[in-house]
């Protein structure tokens, strides 16, 4: 009956709220008193106030977890905007007001706990919020710490610190596995997250589930887990650098919804010229078709914020390219997450109007498999994804260190991903290097293989 009574707890007064962009999980803990405790929330707020007014709650606290690497925290705004105190650990010395809290510290939310356990290893400064009720322990917020059969990673300070903060992360771990097994746990960290989780559904677990599953808790020493963790690891995005040191400012407090302006054909030509970065987010068909010369093919779905921060300086002023159908919010609400506000505007009329004033553009090849023409095949998918499976004779070369390896792609390249997506956007980096000698795979390498009659390879690139 007890653990019917925690997932009651969970289903009437938490509300996990999914960036799949990101792999990232907030959460919206409905205090029972028109209040809400938000832990771990971004800078892009929009889900939480629909939530929190769908279920007429002022934020009253906002926790973190750690200083976030992939996102701007909406806990600066969340007390501007709502009054709400800031909790966070005090060893992260932000630079603005909150409240610093340390190993034990407890804080009364009426009713409910919240008490900070140290969880270094994400960080140094990491901490996990264990929530209770006065009498059981309801959940865990374990932020980067403990996470669904994995943990997260521990070389955001520098593969100088990567093995002792993974030693630091094999005790975090076992703390909270130390915990009723009942517990629920609630991670930051998820699916599609660059910060180290592995791939699946399910984004909150229990520790007792955890005990059983997760493959890090069974190492059967320290330099196992060490080894495992650390073994692992792949890239991550050129941004996780920037970040941690925002959140510890604090990022600016916005005023209002920050917009996308309008600008005609010649206003964005002139841009062009003085230096201005196109970034080009429509559908990669569309791009394929017809798009200004120079731009970047970075499509609008959940993984934009990350591919924008992985091939962009923060620093370049930015004009978008879209379709009349998307969303102009969406992309500034991305790009602002990630501490991009050099958002100058968006072509209006989109690549019609930039015909229409007689300027020119490039087009790409996009070609399926069966029609590839025999082309070398360079894979620009993460490492894990090309050792699962890869077509043979393949140049492996990761998206995002394309463009510093630009030299190795061989003549008259098939450029392929897992569907075509992140290849138009390696294209277009080619491209913008002067390579016009490249095709795009409309597919990836098991239509790949199906089309030639031959199977695909497993393993790293020899």
């Amino acid at each position: 009956m007890f653990l019917e009574d925690l997932m009651g707890f969970a289903d009437d007064h938490l509300t996990p709220l999914v960036d799949t962009g990101l792999g990232n999980s907030a959460y919206l803990v409905d205090l029972g008193d028109g209040r809400a405790l938000a832990v771990d929330a971004s800078r892009d707020l929009r889900a939480l106030r629909r939530t929190a007014e769908r279920r007429a709650l002022t934020v009253a606290y906002a926790a973190d977890t750690h200083l976030h690497a992939d996102f701007l925290s909406g806990a600066v705004q969340l007390a501007h905007d709502d009054g709400a105190s800031v909790l966070a650990s005090a060893a992260g010395h932000r630079a603005f007001a909150h409240r610093g809290l340390s190993d034990g510290d407890e804080v009364d939310l009426g009713g409910l706990t919240l008490r900070a356990l140290a969880t270094p290893g994400h960080t140094d400064e990491h901490l996990s919020f264990l929530l209770s009720d006065g009498s059981r322990t309801l959940g865990v917020f374990t932020g980067g710490s403990l996470i669904v059969d994995s943990a997260a990673r521990t070389d955001l300070l520098g593969a100088d610190r990567a093995e002792e903060l993974a030693r630091a992360q094999y005790h975090s771990l076992r703390r909270l596995a130390a915990l009723p097994d009942a517990t629920a746990v609630w991670p930051t960290h998820g699916a599609g997250s660059f910060c180290s989780a592995p791939p699946g559904s399910e984004r909150t677990s229990t520790v007792g589930a955890q005990k059983q599953t997760n493959p890090l808790l069974a190492a059967p020493d320290e330099d196992t887990f060490v080894r495992r963790l650390l073994g692992g690891l792949g890239s991550y995005p050129a941004y996780f650098g920037r970040l941690a040191e925002a959140n510890r400012r604090g990022p600016a407090v916005l005023g209002s919804a920050p917009l996308l302006p309008a600008l005609d054909a010649g206003r964005v030509r002139s841009l062009l010229a003085d230096g201005c970065q196109i970034v080009d987010v429509r559908p990669t068909a569309d791009y394929a078709a017809g798009h200004i010369p120079g731009s970047l093919s970075i499509p609008l779905r959940g993984q934009f914020a990350t591919w924008l921060g992985w091939l962009l300086p923060d620093t370049a002023p930015l004009v978008f390219v879209m379709n009349d159908d998307q969303d102009a919010s969406d992309v500034v609400w991305q790009a602002y997450k990630i501490g991009y506000e050099r958002l100058v505007g968006r072509l209006a009329g989109g690549m019609a109007a930039w015909l229409a004033a007689g300027h020119p553009q490039a087009r790409t090849p996009f070609v399926t498999a069966d029609r590839s023409g025999g082309r070398p095949y360079v894979d620009v998918r993460q490492e894990a994804e090309y050792e699962a499976g890869h077509v043979p004779g393949a140049v492996h070369l990761e998206l995002g260190g394309l463009a510093a390896h630009a030299g190795e792609v061989p003549g008259g390249p098939l450029v392929a991903c897992g569907h075509g997506v992140r290849a138009m956007t390696a294209a277009s980096l080619l491209e913008r290097a002067g390579r016009s000698d490249l095709a795009v795979l409309d597919g990836g390498p098991a239509d790949y293989a199906a089309a030639h009659g031959e199977p695909l390879a497993e393993g790293a690139a020899r």
